[in-house]
């Protein structure tokens, strides 16, 4: 019951802003207050509903060092959105023609705020949290990893393919910078940067969701494995490529810092759980 009335405190917070996002229709300000609004009350619902569940302090959304491990995160997932961009670029796939609009860029700010925060807060901290604690470390990782992947096979150009490629690489990837710092804001900062970076700046569709433009008005062509086709860059397999080589980083993080945990000793994973040093 625990782990049922954290998923619907947040996703109830979820659906809530994501109808008031739809009612800003398309406005960059109100979209950015709702988004923002919405990535805050999360925060707030999350800390609330694990105090009130599990009876403890709620050590992965501590306050010290937030700002900076967020910031963090972020600057590390617009570098590596950029490097597949770049490298897409260079075999002539992807061209800018002009720039977009501020506005859109705003919009989306506000957006992807919201995104990153419930996501995480839905897969990394309750779902990938509590199967740690029955399964350990690696189990919990390929399951909800598999499943994060297959929750965008609702988008609205979705794929099979382009859900694998999610699983492998956001399922990875922001899995193991919690894995690594124990905490739920340097994977928010990841996915936040991933996605704006990826709408906001360089223009191009996240996760086949359609999204509005941002600053520039760019276009992908070529070979659907290079480009992502209609999903986006993110069913590239550069994106694969690279995600998978910061997967690996942060794993060999966590493995230095002790924080992976062994299924035999899975019902230990509180004691890891604490280690925010």
């Amino acid at each position: 019951m625990r782990v049922v009335w954290q998923l619907l405190t947040v996703a109830a917070i979820a659906f809530a802003g994501q109808q008031a996002v739809a009612v800003a229709d398309g406005n960059p300000w109100l979209t950015l207050l709702a988004g923002g609004l919405t990535a805050v009350l999360a925060v707030a619902g999350y800390r609330w509903v694990v105090r009130k569940t599990e009876h403890r302090p709620v050590t992965e959304l501590s306050g010290p060092g937030a700002g900076l491990a967020l910031g963090r995160g972020t600057l590390a997932g617009v570098a590596l959105f950029a490097a597949v961009i770049l490298n897409i670029a260079l075999l002539g796939d992807y061209e800018i023609r002009g720039w977009g609009t501020v506005s859109g860029a705003i919009g989306l700010l506000g957006f992807m705020a919201a995104a990153a925060v419930t996501e995480e807060l839905l897969f990394r901290g309750i779902l990938f949290r509590f199967v740690e604690k029955w399964t350990g470390t690696w189990i919990a990782l390929v399951a909800t990893g598999l499943l994060f992947g297959l929750s965008h096979l609702f988008n609205e150009h979705a794929s099979l393919w382009g859900a694998i490629a999610i699983a492998i690489e956001a399922g990875g990837l922001l899995t193991g910078a919690y894995i690594a710092t124990r905490k739920l804001w340097v994977p928010i900062g990841v996915h936040f940067g991933w996605n704006f970076a990826a709408a906001g700046i360089f223009g191009t569709e996240v996760s086949g969701n359609g999204t509005p433009q941002g600053l520039l008005d760019a276009v992908t062509s070529g070979p659907s494995a290079i480009t992502g086709g209609s999903f986006g860059p993110e069913g590239s397999l550069y994106s694969v490529l690279f995600c998978l080589l910061a997967t690996g980083g942060f794993l060999w993080l966590a493995h230095r810092r002790g924080r992976l945990v062994p299924r035999r000793r899975a019902e230990r994973v509180d004691d890891v759980t604490t280690l925010s040093r």
